[in-house]
Order: C-alpha cells, then structure tokens, then sequence
C-alpha cells in the first residue's frame, strides 16, 4: 500500500513538472471549487444528496451558457492531456502533441467565448475567449507562417498570457469587494479563481520554452 501511494505521489509530481498537469491542476480545481460553492449558495429545497446533484447539473447545464463553459472544460482537459505528452521528456516538447494542445485549447476558448457572452460576460468572453482563442490559434501556425508576425512565435505565446490579465483583474477586485463586505462564499469563489489563474500563468510561462 505504501509502495502504491510513493508510486502514484511520483507519477503526480512529473505531471506538476509540465504544463499540461499544470493546466488540468487548475482545470480540476476551477471545476470542483465552482460546484462546490454553487451547492453551498443554493438554497437547500430537497434533502442530502439530491439537493447536491440538482445544484451541480444545474452549475454544468442549467442554461446554454452553463453547457458551452463546461464543454469548453472538457475540451481544456483533453488539451491539457495533449500538452503532458508533448513535454513528457522535458523541453523541446514533442512539437504534434503541442500542436494538438494548442489547437484544442484554441478550441476550447472559442466555447467559453461563447458561454460568457451567453452570461453577458462580454469583457471576459472577448479576452478569455478570442483573444485566448487568437493567441493558441497562432502558436499551433507552422513556424514559417509564425515568423511574418513581429517577434515571432513568442508574440502569439504573449497574447495568451495577456487573454489572463482582464480576468484576473476581475477576480483582485470581486475579492476586495467581498473583504470590505466580509462574505464568506464570493471571498472564497475569489481565492479559488485567483488561485486557478495563477496556475494557468505558471503553464502559459512554461510554454514559452517550446
């Protein structure tokens, strides 16, 4: 049993070794954090575990929105799976498995473009979603194409990590907000997100080796 747990603490530490685990890290993290608050903040109707499972079909597909962002989800796991075997050995990343996580990735933030501008989240679903979108997008372009764009392939790397910054600004402020006005669930649905994102730059960085 003991040998089990060192085994499954190794193979868990390599994936923290590369983007890809990173990625899913705060992918899994975002997810079981927003369901879990979503059920603490909706008023408790039924009994037990049927008020948890209706609370958490309803954060996953309660509306269009809800559905697309959690497509979108699934989508960033499977690219995130594509990411931890491009950089299984270290850098240079195997360059088709990066490829399929960036295109993947692009994918999937075209769906939480879609499912924020469905929750009225224009900003975010214009920045988190096509600008992150764009930036994946021209990271998977062949190298040739890349090299007509100012710097590079880097510049397209960059505009990823700027899709991060309007959202984590959200975040700094909803988390000032709740701390003047001591709520426990928005202080902590912050702490979560900031958390998340955070994870999500450390990826974006690593990827800048490739």
């Amino acid at each position: 049993m003991t040998a089990r747990i060192g085994t499954i603490n190794r193979a868990f530490g390599l994936r923290m070794t590369g983007p890809g685990g990173l990625y899913n890290l705060g992918n899994a993290m975002g997810l079981l954090g927003g369901i879990t608050l979503h059920i603490a903040a909706t008023p408790q109707i039924g009994g037990g575990l049927g008020h948890g499972l209706e609370a958490a079909l309803d954060y996953l597909a309660g509306s269009f929105g809800a559905a697309a962002i959690t497509l979108s989800m699934l989508v960033f796991f499977w690219s995130g799976e594509r990411y931890h075997r491009a950089w299984k050995d270290g850098a240079p990343p195997d360059p088709v498995q990066n490829r399929a996580g960036d295109i993947s990735s692009g994918i999937g933030a075209l769906l939480l473009g879609f499912g924020l501008f469905l929750m009225d989240q224009t900003l975010l679903a214009a920045t988190a979603g096509l600008l992150h979108a764009a930036g994946k997008f021209g990271s998977a372009l062949p190298a040739a194409w890349q090299r007509l764009m100012p710097h590079g392939a880097p510049a397209f790397r960059g505009i990823v990590l700027l899709s991060r910054l309007p959202a984590i600004l959200l975040v700094l402020f909803e988390a000032q907000a709740a701390i003047a006005g001591l709520p426990a669930q928005p202080l902590a649905a912050s702490a979560v997100l900031l958390l998340c994102y955070l994870i999500w730059l450390r990826a974006d960085l690593m990827l800048m080796r490739s």
